[in-house]
């Protein structure tokens, strides 16, 4: 067995068989095929609220596409310093958002705490137009480390970003880890706590099977619950301006079991 990575065994044949299935006859494009549409019941059901579900081909697309819809040309997202978004991401977020700034804030074991957060949004005096407008606060859970942020820790990152008009983003890279840690449902995790929209990938949470597959089955999706402080309808216009809307989506979807 390879741990490397996610992204270096080979297409289950389970995965590649649901691929071939789903591939039968001519359907809707762009989202109107019953794959797709099956999408924002399962994950509705799961995260138990409504939920708009924007499906896209790397976890990269996923982070960039949650950020451009939240913050503008002009603003910042505040995240962890080994955030994968600051580090790892080639500018995605910042170029999809148009120049977007991403603020690093330190902590240990990659994750930050309100005390570090509220002094990082402290430094930018209120209508300072000199400086990058906060917009959106982004967490990873786990963190690119492996530690775990508390549902409490996560509750006062969030309360802290409403506060002050920002938007709550979570990149949940290995977010079923962190549910398996602190014992909890997705929604105690997520919306319960003020998170606005998140990044989930679904080759890191064992789609078909537990098993971790490359593409076509690595399909991470953006949620946004219902009601959140930006449209959700709004991440459709985002997603196809950033070239990541699949007009044959049901082929990929059905690998994910």
């Amino acid at each position: 067995m390879n741990f490397a990575s996610d992204n270096v065994t080979s297409v289950a044949q389970a995965i590649m068989d649901a691929i071939v299935a789903a591939n039968a006859g001519s359907v809707s494009s762009y989202g109107g095929d019953a794959v797709t549409q099956r999408l924002d019941v399962a994950f509705s059901r799961l995260f138990e609220t409504e939920v708009a579900v924007m499906p896209v081909v790397t976890g990269t697309a996923a982070n960039a596409l949650a950020l451009a819809t939240f913050v503008p040309s002009y603003g910042a997202v505040y995240c962890h310093a080994h955030a994968h978004i600051n580090l790892e991401e080639a500018g995605a977020p910042e170029f999809y958002s148009g120049g977007a700034k991403l603020v690093p804030i330190e902590g240990a074991h990659a994750k930050y705490d309100v005390k570090a957060l509220a002094r990082a949004l402290d430094a930018v005096p209120p209508n300072f137009v000199h400086m990058a407008k906060p917009a959106v606060v982004s967490l990873t859970q786990s963190s690119e480390l492996g530690a775990v942020y508390s549902l409490d820790e996560v509750r006062a990152i969030a309360s802290i970003a409403h506060a002050r008009g920002l938007a709550m983003h979570m990149d949940g890279a290995r977010f079923a880890n962190a549910l398996a840690r602190l014992s909890c449902a997705p929604a105690d995790l997520t919306w319960r706590l003020g998170v606005d929209v998140l990044s989930f990938g679904a080759t890191k949470h064992g789609a078909r099977r537990g098993l971790r597959t490359g593409s076509p089955a690595h399909q991470p999706v953006a949620l946004v619950p219902e009601g959140a402080g930006q449209p959700p309808a709004e991440c459709d216009w985002v997603r196809r301006a950033t070239v990541v809307l699949s007009g044959r989506g049901r082929g990929s979807l059905a690998g994910c079991g």
